[in-house]
């Protein structure tokens, strides 16, 4: 697979990262036809694992998001900027420690939002619960499968 194809299937997996935080944008879906592109196009036994793997993680992660309350976050007062942060925090602790950071990056970049918007390390913190129990586990759900399902990618261009 040529360079430009493996940087297109990157953006398309940004793209459904980025749309897991955004209602109504279709992120796993993106997810799950970045590596099924992928696949059909390097028709490798890695790629194929790596596309039942992603296939399984998805449905899972759909299956745990129905136990889940629905979402609800703009009833607790998050904002878009509240989303923001709470991906960009995911994105930073997938860096720093990859798939496992995303999950206290994602609440950290709630709680950083709240306490710029708020002010005090309290009112944030209540807010930063608030905005977990409304619809963030169902968020951080979707996101971590998904970063997951990157992180898999992403350990098999590189090393495979």
């Amino acid at each position: 697979m040529g360079a430009w194809e493996l940087l297109l299937v990157s953006v398309v997996l940004l793209l459904g990262i980025g749309g897991v935080l955004v209602p109504g944008v279709p992120g796993p879906w993106l997810v799950w036809a970045a590596i099924l592109w992928w696949a059909l196009k390097d028709p490798n036994p890695v790629a194929w694992g790596i596309l039942v793997g992603t296939s399984v993680v998805l449905l899972v992660a759909q299956g745990v998001r129905w136990l889940l309350p629905p979402r609800r976050l703009r009833e607790s007062g998050a904002t878009r900027r509240t989303a923001a942060y709470a991906g960009a925090g995911a994105l930073v602790g997938f860096c720093v420690l990859p798939v496992i950071g995303s999950l206290p990056g994602f609440v950290g970049g709630i709680y950083l939002s709240e306490r710029l918007r708020l002010g005090g390390h309290g009112e944030a913190a209540t807010a930063t619960r608030t905005a977990m129990r409304a619809g963030g586990w169902s968020v951080l759900t979707e996101l971590f499968a998904c970063l997951l399902i990157a992180g898999a990618w992403l350990g098999a261009v590189i090393w495979g």
